[in-house]
């Protein structure tokens, strides 16, 4: 299969070739996670679309697939599988955002990147789990903001800027939610030398930082961490083990930053369906048939994109979620 899809790759044109072929560089990672990311959007154009991948390096469902259209309007965009959703995503709808902005007139509203194209167009400033304290420390204090959709995440953000007038969503992602404090508990004792690493989308965050608070777990090795925060951390360090709070795709990436650390899940259930949609066989039919196409209508997308823009411009977008 992997040889398959460099052949579809290699038939695509190199950089200032003259053609009209869409250009698409593909990645795999070594077990069965499919990383792929959009690197060039057209001859001679660089666009950064890989700066808002998501975690487990890209798992290319339909809001990722969204922004990549926002971002280049006039592009082909293709997602492998059109199923691949994203409950984080279909926890707030656009109608829902606006009732909620006109119980907050004024507020600036700050969106996770894992959201609709129709709720971009709502929001004023995206974020990504690694940027989003920045975004909203970026926004003057004296504004009230609306933080959606992820209520981990926003407590995380409230936690880190100590904002009052920060309200937050009651979303979240199936996933993360389902990884729980009593299990990371149970984890953590039975490996007391290991470091945690936590996704701020995850339901135990606040547990992990309780079981700091109390000494159960030495605060240094509680490290609530980004998808790309993961990644860096994990090269530097120290530990033999490490147990890892997030969706199990991260573990392939984990042990290739660092193959002589053991990494776990804390709950090796924790697999995203949508995510595993995004098969090697489907990515190979998308190359081929040019299917599933992603349209986002123009006003929306016009609307969408100054929000996704500010956010890259704050910096570290490609952290991951």
């Amino acid at each position: 299969m992997t040889t398959r899809i460099r052949i579809a790759e290699d038939a695509l044109p190199e950089p200032g070739e003259s053609t009209n072929r869409k250009i698409l560089t593909v990645t795999l990672n070594p077990a069965i996670d499919v990383t792929y990311r959009v690197a060039r959007l057209a001859v001679g154009e660089t666009v950064r679309v890989a700066s808002v991948r998501s975690r487990a390096g890209g798992k290319g469902v339909h809001f990722m697939a969204e922004t990549a259209k926002i971002l280049a309007p006039l592009k082909t965009v293709l997602i492998p599988d059109k199923r691949a959703g994203c409950s984080l995503a279909d926890s707030i709808t656009g109608a829902q955002l606006r009732e909620w902005k006109l119980q907050h007139p004024g507020a600036m509203v700050v969106s996770y990147v894992n959201t609709t194209a129709e709720v971009k167009a709502e929001t004023d400033i995206c974020c990504t789990s690694s940027n989003a304290v920045d975004v909203v420390r970026s926004v003057p204090e004296d504004r009230d903001v609306l933080f959606l959709p992820d209520q981990f995440l926003g407590a995380h953000v409230k936690r880190e800027t100590g904002r009052e007038n920060l309200h937050v969503w009651a979303g979240e992602c199936h996933v993360h939610a389902g990884i729980n404090g009593p299990e990371l508990a149970a984890r953590a004792a039975a490996d007391p030398d290991a470091d945690l690493f936590i996704h701020p989308e995850c339901g135990c965050a606040t547990s992990a930082l309780y079981l700091a608070g109390e000494g159960t777990v030495p605060a240094e090795k509680v490290k609530i961490l980004s998808t790309g925060g993961m990644i860096a951390a994990a090269r530097s360090t120290n530990a033999k083990s490490v147990l890892v709070a997030t969706e199990i795709g991260m573990l392939h990436q984990l042990r290739r930053a660092a193959p002589g650390v053991d990494f776990r899940a804390v709950n090796d259930r924790a697999s995203c369906r949508y995510m595993k949609m995004i098969t090697p066989a489907a990515l190979l039919r998308c190359l081929r048939e040019g299917k599933d196409e992603v349209l986002v209508d123009h006003e929306t997308a016009e609307r969408a994109r100054g929000a996704v823009q500010r956010m890259i411009e704050i910096g570290q977008p490609g952290g991951g979620e």
